[in-house]
């Protein structure tokens, strides 16, 4: 598995266990480290994708909701809206990350943690905010 995915699972993990209240907002990853504590290299990744969604929380779920057709927040299922926000974060603050890889990286995450609709559900609302981005 790629490092880049191994990091956006790490991170969707978090904010989903952060948005269940299971861990803090600070939490450092420290979990990665081998038994020589050393960490891989995908750690970074994960922790700039956790760090950077929770700083711009505000922004991403504005983002979010205005994507949404009779749809809220409150509404969303916690794994899908845990990968709609790293994934929103990914295509509004890293545009060094082509959108088409979030999208797709983001598709496959909820494939393999969602439900069966949870990926047509997030391909939608990501591929609207990426619209409206190239738009403006």
């Amino acid at each position: 598995m790629a490092s880049r995915r191994k990091g956006r699972i790490a991170a969707f993990q978090a904010l989903y266990a952060c948005g269940c209240g299971a861990v803090s907002e600070d939490l450092d990853f420290q979990w990665a480290a081998n038994s020589n504590g050393e960490q891989p290299e995908w750690i970074d990744f994960a922790r700039l994708l956790f760090s950077g969604t929770l700083e711009h929380l505000q922004d991403i779920d504005a983002n979010i909701e205005r994507h949404l057709e009779h749809w809220d927040l409150a509404r969303i299922r916690k794994v899908d809206l845990a990968i709609l926000r790293m994934s929103t974060y990914a295509l509004l603050y890293q545009p060094g990350i082509p959108a088409g890889v979030t999208i797709d990286e983001a598709v496959h995450i909820a494939k393999e943690y969602g439900t069966d609709e949870s990926y047509r559900f997030i391909n939608g609302v990501l591929d609207s905010i990426h619209k409206q981005g190239s738009a403006e």
